[in-house]
């Protein structure tokens, strides 16, 4: 044999890490490959996958890409603020929305509790708290997801009768949907307060706030919601934790009519509110989100993610309407004010993670750096996780770029088959409420989900593909 042979070993290590350092310690180059067994081994979890990207992965690839299509295509805009009451399909009165999937007032957790009984002081069902409780308690004020209303809100989501909503529509899918005013930060009912700042709050919203908007955008016409996220995500916006750009955006659009038609309470409101356009993301993403389940048999994107603080739920497009849940997350990576710890910490709360199925929020952290700051993190960690909620995801948009990724298009489509095959769930972006106290929200940071739901969601995809013929 020549003496030319094996003269230099490298090695590419498939495995153990200790393998390939058994290599180098001899002397020898050695690459090690993150690589791990899909959905960690578990045999009945790589069953679901082998169906879904095997005997089924045709028609599941083809729904996910039109599932993808549709969410991309939409294009909402918010044409008008009405009254809840008049515009959100069965919210009657005696009924109040809430955030997150289904559940009743024996099981809401504290901060929805709270803004609950003060919605009903607003809409004068009780003369005080304990008379709106005793009504919660005995049922005879109704409690609904606001997601099957079509209706998103963020943390405690509630939503009642006479408040002032949103309205968006995609003319091209005609889905619609609806989120209320966005109450900014304090004692609101959103931050899971119900005192009588944050009833008097509301009361201004629906009062004053609701109608002049309403007269400015019949004087502007529609407002192109994710347009103007798209700019928001070239100025530092996350569109989830932090929307100030697109804010002064949606400001910017509507000096000219404010000048004509006045409101100067309302726009000083709007100027020192940084979360005003948080809600009006969260529309329009259910309009997308609306869009993508629409005639999506076999898809396993995930087009709803929702917390209540006690669940969270999901939702794929190939099963819309029907829920897979699991005990809500804490909000893991989380920055706290001071004078506050974990213990103190509601779970993770609110239908704002509709964001994320769009691409928004914690699938584009890169373009906020400065929200890195609330999980102890840097630029390049901030580029890191959305490199990783790439993985998960099944498309590239082709509505939002990322700066921080030198303009490389954001990840969009969370595919459940990806997020139980490496183990790696959505992460929120998102704030945290007081668990107990009623002191509204103590902090905020990135709530990484459980990866039951999308288990369960695949679980019973497969049942139903199989019984299809």
């Amino acid at each position: 044999m020549s003496g030319d042979v094996f003269q230099r070993v490298a090695a590419v290590n498939v495995g153990l890490a200790s393998f390939g350092q058994a290599v180098r310690d001899q002397g020898a180059d050695a690459v090690d490959v993150d690589w791990r067994p899909p959905a960690g081994g578990d045999a009945d979890a790589v069953a679901l996958l082998e169906a879904l990207w095997g005997r089924h992965g045709e028609r599941v690839e083809a729904a996910n890409a039109a599932a993808v299509a549709r969410l991309e295509k939409a294009r909402p805009r918010a044409v008008t603020v009405a009254r809840a009451g008049d515009v959100v399909p069965g919210l009657a009165d005696g009924v109040l929305l809430h955030s997150g999937p289904p559940i009743g007032w024996e099981r809401a957790c504290d901060p929805q509790r709270r803004a609950l009984v003060a919605a009903c002081l607003l809409e004068g069902w009780a003369a005080d708290r304990d008379g709106a409780a005793r009504l919660l308690a005995s049922g005879e004020v109704a409690l609904r997801s606001g997601n099957e209303h079509g209706h998103v809100g963020p943390m405690t989501g509630v939503c009642s009768p006479s408040m002032g909503v949103w309205v968006v529509e995609d003319e091209a899918s005609g889905a619609r949907a609806f989120s209320t005013l966005n109450e900014g930060p304090g004692r609101t009912f959103w931050l899971g307060v119900g005192d009588d700042e944050a009833v008097d709050r509301q009361r201004f919203l629906r009062d004053r706030a609701g109608p002049v908007l309403a007269a400015l955008l019949e004087r502007t016409g529609p407002i192109d919601v994710l347009g103007l996220a798209a700019q928001g995500l070239q100025m530092g916006d996350d569109l989830h934790m932090r929307s100030q750009a697109a804010g002064h955006l949606l400001i910017r659009d509507l000096a000219a009519a404010f000048a004509a038609e006045g409101g100067e309470d309302v726009a000083a409101f709007l100027a020192g509110n940084h979360h005003f356009f948080l809600n009006l993301t969260m529309a329009g993403a259910k309009c997308c989100s609306i869009a993508a389940a629409d005639d999506a048999a076999g898809s396993t994107i995930v087009h709803l993610m929702a917390r209540n603080g006690v669940e969270v739920g999901i939702q794929v497009a190939g099963l819309p309407g029907r829920w897979f849940t699991a005990p809500a997350a804490p909000v893991q990576d989380a920055l706290l004010r001071e004078g506050f710890t974990e213990a103190d910490a509601a779970r993770d709360i609110g239908d704002s993670a509709v964001i994320e199925c769009i691409g928004l929020g914690g699938m584009a952290i890169a373009a906020a750096p400065a929200v890195a700051t609330f999980f102890g993190g840097t630029a390049a960690d901030a580029a890191a996780r959305t490199r990783l909620m790439g993985e998960i995801c099944a498309a590239s948009s082709k509505r939002f770029t990322i700066p921080g990724l030198d303009f490389a298009p954001g990840p969009v489509g969370i595919d459940a088959r990806l997020v139980v095959e490496l183990g790696v769930t959505p992460q929120i972006s998102t704030g945290v409420l007081h668990g107990s106290s009623g002191a509204g929200q103590i902090g905020a940071g990135v709530a990484h989900q459980p990866a039951e739901p999308f288990r369960g969601a695949l679980e019973a995809l497969v049942v139903e593909l199989d019984a299809a013929p």
